[in-house]
């Protein structure tokens, strides 16, 4: 008996088709070497501009803020003084209980504000100065700055800075990139407009959703002594909600603590940090920021 012809699988074709490799002429084999040459040259490069524009970065390391760089992480030389900071403001779900809480314990200090907060709030960013308190730029926006934008970080700290002048009513001083991440970008822009850049020497970890006054004050008391800077956030708006309301209740147990140890908590200004002398910002034809024209019909509308 005559045996069947095996089937076919239908999606196999009945010829098999072989592939061959291009054949490269030996005209074209050194311009393949030049560019992969130069694409790894451009390689290297990328990571080297990457590489500057991180490096100022490293002052958030223990060895070189304790040494070469201890007045941009904060630390001050005036005797038995603790800089109080907040970062993040103003929020008006929270930073008014916080500057009631302040007045009760008799102590000032440095707020860092996001533009795009003070916008929203231009009545409280004027308030935090009426109550004697200090204001200073921590950006627009809270964002990273991983890739280097020479032009962007310096219009948006001018911009940050000429809000807080217009609507606060005071010239900030000082610049605390968000997250403490500080590039060569920022740090050009900062010195720019006249801004010393400030981090911080402790912190309470406030701004996590596991946070409790307790907790604030047991991790920011080794932090706690002459010259060293502390950062806490008035605000939640880029932390766990309502994370804010454990920094409230840290206030009275960080100024207790202070107290206690014969030190004062106080403002930026009284820190003891060098100040940059402050270089003009950018104003319209009219002689004044745009932001002078929130501020002016805020005021009128009697919110200010």
């Amino acid at each position: 008996m005559d045996r069947l012809p095996a089937a076919r699988h239908p999606c196999r074709s009945r010829t098999r088709s072989r592939t061959r490799s291009p054949v490269r002429s030996p005209a074209r084999v050194p311009a393949l070497r030049g560019a992969a040459r130069a694409t790894g040259w451009a390689a290297t490069a990328g990571a080297a501009v990457q590489l500057l524009h991180l490096a100022p970065a490293a002052v958030r390391l223990d060895l070189v803020r304790r040494t070469v760089a201890r007045r941009t992480a904060g630390y001050g030389s005036a005797p038995h003084h603790v800089a109080l900071t907040f970062d993040d403001g103003p929020d008006p779900r929270s930073t008014p209980a916080v500057l009631d809480t302040l007045d009760a314990l008799g102590v000032r200090a440095t707020f860092f504000l996001l533009g795009e907060m003070l916008e929203r709030s231009p009545d409280l960013g004027h308030e935090l100065v009426v109550r004697g308190h200090e204001v200073a730029v921590h950006g627009w926006r809270h964002r990273e700055q991983w890739y280097p934008a020479p032009a962007r970080d310096l219009r948006e700290l001018r911009r940050t800075a000429e809000a807080i002048t217009d609507l606060c009513g005071a010239r900030p001083l000082w610049y605390r990139p968000p997250y403490g991440v500080l590039t060569a970008g920022l740090v050009r822009a900062a010195h720019r407009l006249g801004l010393r850049t400030v981090l911080w020497t402790a912190w309470g970890r406030d701004w996590t959703a596991d946070a409790s006054p307790a907790s604030v004050l047991a991790t920011a008391r080794p932090g706690l002594t002459a010259g060293g800077t502390l950062l806490l956030h008035d605000s939640d708006c880029t932390s766990a909600p309502d994370s804010w309301r454990s920094t409230l209740g840290a206030l009275p147990l960080i100024a207790a603590h202070c107290h206690d140890r014969g030190l004062t908590l106080g403002p930026l200004r009284e820190h003891g940090v060098p100040k940059w002398h402050a270089m003009p910002l950018r104003r319209d034809v009219s002689g004044t920021s745009c932001h002078g024209d929130i501020m002016r019909q805020a005021r009128r509308a009697g919110t200010a």
